[in-house]
Parts: structure tokens; C-alpha cells; sequence
């Protein structure tokens, strides 16, 4: 039985209650998460290593027009995140889009969208694991380590951070958003001076020149450009945990609305503002995968460290990713399993009121990460980069349905929508998820990465298809017994 059977059963019992129906996975929670945290989250979700690390090879494919894709996919991903603000105005919960689901899809969607966000993060953790393995390498005292005990030291660490209790995950990554917006702003203000000046940077004079004279905005054509949406798209990923911390912050109503409106001057100014700084102060073929961009220009101008300095950060954006992965899937996951959908074990709630059987099993998956460093080190990270993709994708594509579904209910006057609106609904709503499912049409263009990635889907479908028949009774059961409560 679906949730909207729940919510029927509910309006007839409690005619009030129609409008901000429950949600029993979001009791239990305490509200210790403040403004600054949920703020430094949004930022925090709103820069990672796409940017520190990941530029430097998609500014040498693509060359300047990256700042076009950034801009282009921040506003999508921008409107995903405004669509996820509303529902949250509408009801906080610490299920977030998965509840959301459960509401407006039926428990069948509820369950697509729980574990595609879990197949997004744990493999997303597996990712984080590698990267802050690969970048403690960078110094010499740390190489004789095997790649893989690095990475399980990571994952031990960030455990235990988010076991503890959530006002500790809020101060961790309250502070990791800092050191990177710091550095950010630190690099750009040096940039700057850079180009303001004309100041030699590895034999050339930074402006527009560097554009003009290397083959201009589209130095590779447009292919290039379209090619590189999948890794953009996934830059932005953890946009969404603004929705999900919400549920454990006193004043969503508050939060919220100034946390989201503030993601797209921040991806603006971070994102798209680097990308063209780092494109006027050198050619773009002068960028690589393998070095971060900033580290690019700084050793260029011969900063003394400018690599020890930027390693640092980076690392510090994967362990805040890593933090995040952790944070958001134990909430997810323990929202499904009181519906039936997932582990009884991970609705489990420890007494500092932390879902760690939730955390526990994404945590599991990431050890088979560390089983893959071990394995095959020097392709771990690209093999769960591409399967992350997808899950972020489908969980952004199921918030806009969610939202459709929403705006809809409004209109029939079922529901109420709050102040704070995504604006052009439905065109919104139905342009971004043509975009989005567009990304995954044209990864087949990419024979090397995106063709294999895609060659997934039918198994992962198959999987989940499989596994719905294993829960569906138990799901039936939870929401009968749901059903039973109400009428009493």
C-alpha cells in the first residue's frame, strides 16, 4: 500500500492533518543543526573537488567555454535545489526527497529515490576514500603507506565524527566550507592581481589574449563542451543535503529560503568566476587532470608551497564529502526502513539520536572501496566516479517529479504551497529534466567513460526491480499498520 493510501486514511481521520501529512522516519531527530551550519552545508555542497581538482582536466578538454557549462548546469542544478527548498517549506523532514517521494510517487517511488541516492553516496564515498588516499601521497612521508590503509584511516575518522552526534557533523563541516571558500577567495583576489596588473604568469601576459590567441572560447568545438556535463553535473552533487539537514534544524522556515538563494550567486562567482579567471591567465592547454588548476597557476608565479597548500584543501573537500555521504544516507536510509524499504537495522537511532545503522551500511560499501584500492589503485577512482553520476541524476530527475506532483496537488487545492516558490512552474520542472536525462543521451558519445557507464543502467534496474520484490510485503505491511494507528 502506498503512502498517498496513508495520507487518505489520515485526512479522513484528522481532516487538519491532510496537508502536512507525517512522516514517522523524521521522529526521533533533535534540532541542534543552526543557521551557520546549515549555511556553510549549502556552501559546502555548492564547492568539492569538482572544482579543486576536476577543473584542471575538463578546462584542457573543453577549454574556456567550461565556464558556459558550469553556468549552464548550475542553473539547473540551482532550480533542483529551489524545487527541494519548497517541499521543504512544506513539510521538513530529515527523509527529505525520499519522503517526499513516499508522498507524491507512492512507495514504489519513494524506494527508486532512496537507493539511487544510495547507490550515488556510497559509491561517491568509495570516490572520497580514494582522493584523500591519492592526495595524502602527495607528500613524501606518506608514500611507503599502502594506498588502501590511507583510505580506510579516512573512512575511520569521518565514522566516527558522524557517530557522535549531528551538532559535531554541522561544527566539521561548518569549519571544512570555511578553509575552502577562504582559499577560494584567496586565489581569486591573487588572480586578480595577476590579470589587473599583467603580471607574468610561466611566460604569458594574462587578458583575453589568452582566449583570443589559443583557439578562442571553443578551441576543440562543441563536443567537448557536451561531453563534460556528466563530471560538471557531478561537481555540483550534495547541493540536495540542504534539504535533508533542514530536518534537524529548529527554523527551516528561516534557514532555508536565505541557504538556497544563496547557492546561485555562490556558484556564479566560485564556479563559473574561477573558470574564466583560470581562462585568462593561461591557455587551457596548459591545464591538466592530473594537477589542480590553482596549483597550475600559483607554482607558475612561484608561491613557495603553492602545492602542499592546495593538496591540503583538496583533501579537506573529499573528507568533507566523504563527511557528507555518511551524514545524508544514514538519514535517508533510516526514512526508508521504517517504511519497510530498506534494513530494519538501519532505522536504528543511537542515544545522541544518530541513525548509525544507516551510516554503518554505507560504510560497509566504502570498505569494498578500500578493497578496490587494494585491488586496482590506479583506476578506482574513475570506475565508481561514473556509477555516482547516475545516481545523482535520477535523485535530481525524482525531486522535479516530486515537485510536479506537488504544484499539481496545490492547484486541486489538496495542498498548500509555501511563499518560497520555484518560479515558471512547470516549465521548470519539465526543461530540467529534459536537460538532465539529455546528459545521459549524450554520454553514449563518450566511448571510454560515459558509453560503459550506461551500459550500467539495465543492471541496476534489473537490481532494483528485484529487490522491490523482496520488500513489497513488508512495505505493505508497515503501511497497513500505519493506516491501523491513524483510525484508532
Amino acid at each position: 500500500m502506498s503512502k498517498e493510501a496513508v495520507d487518505t486514511a489520515q485526512a479522513a481521520a484528522h481532516p487538519q492533518a491532510a496537508a502536512q501529512p507525517p512522516d514517522a522516519g523524521d521522529a526521533g531527530y533533535s534540532k541542534d543543526l543552526k543557521a551557520r551550519h546549515v549555511n556553510m552545508i549549502a556552501i559546502g555542497g555548492a564547492i568539492g573537488t569538482g572544482l579543486f581538482l576536476g577543473a584542471g582536466g575538463r578546462l584542457r578538454d573543453a577549454g574556456p567555454a567550461l565556464a558556459i557549462a558550469y553556468l549552464v548546469c548550475g542553473v539547473f542544478a540551482f532550480f533542483v535545489v529551489r524545487a527541494l527548498g519548497e517541499l521543504v517549506l512544506y513539510r521538513p523532514s530529515s527523509g527529505s526527497f525520499v519522503s517526499y517521494a513516499r508522498e507524491f510517487l507512492g512507495e514504489k517511488g519513494a524506494y527508486v529515490a532512496g537507493w539511487m541516492y544510495f547507490l550515488n553516496w556510497s559509491t561517491t564515498g568509495i570516490a572520497d576514500i580514494t582522493a584523500i588516499a591519492l592526495y595524502t601521497h602527495y607528500w613524501s612521508m606518506f608514500t611507503s603507506i599502502p594506498q588502501w590503509v590511507l583510505a580506510l584511516i579516512a573512512l575511520a575518522v569521518v565514522l566516527a565524527v558522524n557517530l557522535i552526534s549531528v551538532k559535531i557533523f554541522g561544527e566539521m563541516e561548518f569549519w571544512f566550507a570555511i578553509v575552502k571558500v577562504a582559499t577560494l577567495v584567496g586565489f581569486m583576489l591573487i588572480g586578480i592581481f595577476l590579470l589587473v596588473t599583467q603580471h607574468d604568469v610561466g611566460g604569458h601576459t594574462p587578458g583575453i589574449g589568452m582566449i583570443t590567441d589559443h583557439g578562442g572560447i571553443l578551441p576543440h568545438g562543441v563536443m567537448p563542451v557536451v561531453l563534460v556535463m556528466q563530471g560538471v553535473i557531478f561537481a555540483y552533487a550534495a547541493l540536495e543535503l540542504v534539504g535533508v539537514a533542514a530536518g534537524e534544524t529548529a527554523e527551516p522556515e528561516k534557514v532555508v529560503p536565505r541557504a538556497v538563494n544563496s547557492i546561485m550567486w555562490r556558484v556564479a562567482l566560485f564556479y563559473v568566476g574561477s573558470v574564466l579567471l583560470l581562462a585568462l591567465l593561461l591557455p587551457s592547454s596548459l591545464y591538466s587532470g592530473d594537477e589542480s588548476p590553482f596549483v597550475t597557476v600559483l607554482s607558475k608565479i612561484g608561491v613557495p608551497a603553492a602545492g602542499d597548500v592546495m593538496n591540503l584543501v583538496v583533501l579537506t573537500a573529499a573528507m568533507s564529502s566523504l563527511n557528507s555521504g555518511l551524514y545524508s544516507t544514514g538519514r535517508i536510509l533510516r526514512s526508508m526502513a521504517v517504511a519497510g524499504s530498506a534494513p530494519k537495522f538501519t532505522g536504528v537511532m543511537s542515544r545522541t539520536q544518530v541513525p548509525y545503522g544507516g551510516i554503518l551500511l554505507t560504510c560497509a560499501v566504502c570498505v569494498l572501496g578500500v578493497g578496490l584500492n587494494f585491488l586496482v589503485p590506479s583506476k578506482a577512482f574513475e570506475i565508481v566516479l561514473n556509477v555516482a553520476s547516475l545516481g545523482i541524476i535520477s535523485t535530481w530527475v525524482i525531486i522535479m517529479i516530486c515537485h510536479l506532483v506537488f504544484v499539481r496537488r496545490a492547484r486541486a487545492g489538496l495542498v498548500t504551497r509555501p511563499r518560497f516558490r520555484l518560479p515558471g512552474s512547470p516549465v521548470t520542472e519539465i526543461a530540467t529534466i529534459a536537460f538532465l536525462l539529455s546528459v545521459l543521451v549524450l554520454m553514449w558519445n563518450d566511448p571510454e567513460v560515459g558509453r560503459k557507464t550506461l551500459y550500467l543502467v539495465p543492471v541496476i534496474a534489473v537490481m532494483l526491480v528485484a529487490g522491490w520484490f523482496g520488500v513489497r510485503r513488508r512495505v505493505a505491511h508497515n503501511a497497513e499498520r500505519e493506516v491501523s494507528a491513524l483510525r484508532e
